[in-house]
């Protein structure tokens, strides 16, 4: 592995780290990174009875299905921001990423938020030099789609 490709890595890494475990509401909703590249992620999480939103029917509410999309989406926004500014310094870098922010999201509902465990995942379709546009998914265990997003980033 070349030493670009180790500190892009490391960058990941760090970010997954972050937005894992630095972002208070993500915690309460227990996302983990399954995995991270600059071409998908995905995040998972489990059922649990603070996330139900639908007493009588025990199933996930939907901010949290927004949530989970828009981590993803916001995630896949960063790491198309790391992949474009490789070479910058981390001071610059951070200071990229801190004014990252959603401009816009969009979620279609699908189907009840139930199982067990649930995976968010994002693509990337545009990483442009102000704005970044992701396409995401949420999945439970048996591969059922929940829903579907797409979210408008700013990145510049």
């Amino acid at each position: 592995m070349s030493a670009d490709a180790s500190l892009h890595e490391k960058r990941l890494a760090a970010l997954a780290e972050t937005f894992a475990s630095h972002i208070p509401f993500n915690q309460v909703v227990g996302l983990h990174f399954r995995s991270l590249s600059t071409e998908r992620c995905e995040l998972v999480f489990k059922m649990d009875d603070k996330l139900v939103g639908n007493y009588v029917q025990g199933i996930l509410h939907g901010g949290v299905i927004a949530t989970a999309l828009d981590v993803a989406g916001g995630t896949m926004a960063a790491a198309g921001l790391i992949q474009k500014h490789g070479d910058a310094s981390e001071n610059d870098l951070s200071i990229r990423l801190s004014k990252l922010g959603t401009i816009d999201l969009r979620i279609d509902y699908l189907r009840p938020g139930r199982g067990q465990e649930f995976c968010a995942s994002a693509t990337l379709l545009r990483a442009g030099n102000k704005v970044a546009v992701a396409r995401m998914e949420l999945h439970n265990e048996n591969q059922e789609l929940i829903a579907v997003g797409s979210g408008t980033y700013l990145v510049g």
